[in-house]
């Protein structure tokens, strides 16, 4: 039993829920956070969280304040934290000409400075005391262009590039930083993009990945502490393809587009 203290962002559903019923699993004391309660309180009745195993706190990610009064909230009732797993994200389709500015707020807020503001809070934290693990979670979307999710794949390359750059940074002072670029997974997330025909790339792989799928492969990841992994192996090397050629997508991304639109059909008659 790993004895960590460990928080887990957007924990009511998705990735997030069942990275706190892994984690848990897997012996640590876990604060789920989220802005909707009632769905954290659902997610507890539903995975049977055991009392005094895990907390529940509501936390707006784009509240700076609130992130250093969480953290010293839970070093007060829980103790001294161990892991943050910055999980808390929002998507929301569309061609850039129907682009509102308040979406690009809400992408870049959420998805970015949420999780960095996060990230800096407990590398405070974290460097105090030599130790400690930060996981943040971005996309296969932070490694190639995605038409259609111009505004996601901008708040998840901003993501990656913050946090290859801080687990530089953080390394000798005994903190890792750990990049996780998930495909897409059968979360509401991805239920929300079966109407829009922009997102047709997400669905251009093979069947979706499930929350526990990513959620197994973080726990793994804590021991081996990677600065990045993707998910599926396969879908990352096309992905990093595609962004390191980018003359290349436009060729390309047509083909997966076509595939894609194919699948996200079928699933949404499926539904």
């Amino acid at each position: 039993m790993s004895g960590r203290v460990s928080i887990v962002t957007g924990g009511a559903s998705g990735i997030g829920r069942a990275l706190v019923t892994a984690l848990v699993a897997a012996g640590d004391r876990v604060v789920a956070v989220d802005l909707d309660e009632e769905g954290l309180a659902r997610a507890a009745d539903a995975e049977r969280w055991p009392e005094g195993r895990v907390d529940r706190r509501r936390l707006d990610v784009r509240d700076a304040p609130g992130w250093d009064a969480l953290i010293a909230s839970v070093a007060r009732d829980v103790g001294p934290l161990d892991l943050l797993v910055n999980n808390a994200g929002v998507l929301k389709p569309g061609a850039v000409e129907a682009i509102a500015y308040a979406d690009i707020d809400f992408h870049l807020d959420v998805n970015a400075k949420g999780a960095i503001y996060g990230t800096a809070a407990a590398a405070r934290a974290m460097a105090a005391r030599g130790r400690g693990h930060i996981v943040n979670v971005a996309s296969l979307a932070a490694l190639a262009p995605v038409p259609g999710l111009s505004l996601y794949a901008a708040s998840k390359h901003a993501l990656r590039g913050f946090s290859l750059s801080v687990a530089v940074e953080l390394r000798p002072k005994g903190v890792f930083v750990t990049c996780v670029c998930p495909d897409a997974v059968a979360t509401p997330m991805l239920d929300l993009q079966l109407d829009y025909p922009e997102a047709a790339l997400t669905f251009s792989g093979s069947a979706p990945l499930t929350a526990d799928d990513v959620a197994r492969a973080v726990v793994a990841a804590l021991a081996k502490r990677p600065v990045e992994i993707t998910l599926p192996t396969s879908r990352g090397l096309t992905a990093k393809a595609a962004g390191a050629l980018p003359n290349l997508a436009h060729h390309v991304a047509p083909l997966l587009t076509r595939k894609g639109r194919d699948r996200q059909e079928s699933m949404r008659k499926g539904r």
